[in-house]
């Protein structure tokens, strides 16, 4: 319980923290990883899984049962 609490209050910390970049979206997986993406990730519910751009331009996917949360900035 107090792992989640750590993890979600990392979460919040990090999206401000990183407010000055041009990324619209965190990504917060369930290994403890953030994604910064810019724009929205799309959610292809055929394949189930998350396509988004990252930082350098370079379009990724990533299973949706890998992300915890998105975070709108």
């Amino acid at each position: 319980m107090m792992n989640k609490w750590a993890v979600a209050i990392s979460a919040v910390g990090l999206v401000f923290t990183v407010s000055g970049c041009s990324s619209d979206y965190v990504m917060a997986t369930k290994d403890g990883r953030m994604i910064l993406t810019d724009g929205k990730p799309q959610v292809d519910n055929d394949t189930g899984m998350i396509s988004y751009e990252d930082q350098k331009g370079n379009k990724l996917q990533i299973n949706r049962n890998e992300v915890s949360q998105i975070i709108k900035r």
